[in-house]
């Protein structure tokens, strides 16, 4: 591996990646950046790979975060390429995934929307049994519900029996509406908490505009960060 031309100070690689002087040298410390050449003086000298590198990272990190990111730039660092290029292909699957649940979760907003919240009364709490045969599902499928966090039940401390209060039977119905449209118990876990009781659908569109908004970002710091990847490999493969 070639430096190429280290006639880089820490502070010409800070300002070219937009970098503070110390996270340069919290980047070289951490393996993101090759060792720099030292001077007879004892002074860090970077070269092109170093900029690059750091280029890479800081595209990296807003796409899959620093942990992520430093694994990547690392492993670009090292052969095989393959190693790289896997860690790519799974950086660009998971927001892939995150895709296609804001997709599940924008067409789960408009069911949603539909369910009245504010036809309720505390009379139409109901039992585990109750709400089982009101939905047309078992008791089981509930206690699932409830330790998967998407419905969670009160208990009654005379009696320690489970109550669903209306806004619980609310949940209850819109779970299995979407679970019924073949929503995945982890996709429901990430919009439930976004529903509480009384919730209007606007605020639950913003909310999921606002994610839209963050793969979006990522995605193309992604693009970016293949870019800097590609030089940065052609340096690494340098003699």
């Amino acid at each position: 591996m070639s430096t190429l031309n280290s006639s880089l100070r820490t502070v010409d690689v800070a300002r070219g990646a937009g970098y503070s002087v110390q996270q340069v040298r919290n980047l070289e410390r951490d393996g993101v950046l090759p060792p720099a050449m030292r001077t007879s003086a004892g002074y860090r000298r970077y070269g092109e790979i170093h900029l690059r590198s750091a280029l890479a990272y800081r595209a990296l990190a807003v796409g899959v975060g620093p942990l992520a990111a430093k694994r990547i730039v690392r492993a670009a660092h090292e052969r095989p390429i393959a190693q790289l290029l896997a860690l790519l292909d799974a950086a660009h699957a998971g927001l892939d995934r995150e895709r296609r649940d804001l997709a599940l979760a924008k067409q789960a907003a408009e069911v949603i929307a539909t369910e009245p919240i504010d036809d309720v009364r505390p009379s139409d709490s109901m039992g585990v049994s109750e709400l089982a045969a009101a939905l047309g599902v078992r008791p089981s499928t509930l206690r699932h519900w409830n330790a998967e966090g998407l419905v969670v039940p009160d208990r009654v401390a005379a009696q320690g029996t489970r109550r669903y209060a209306p806004a619980q039977v609310r949940d209850a119905r819109i779970v299995h509406q979407l679970r019924s449209a073949g929503y995945r118990i982890d996709t429901l876990r990430t919009l439930m908490p976004n529903l509480p009781r009384g919730r209007r659908s606007e605020d639950i569109d913003a909310a999921l505009t606002v994610r839209d908004a963050s793969i979006t970002a990522r995605s193309h710091a992604l693009l970016d960060a293949a870019a800097a990847l590609s030089a940065l490999i052609v340096l690494v493969a340098a003699p």
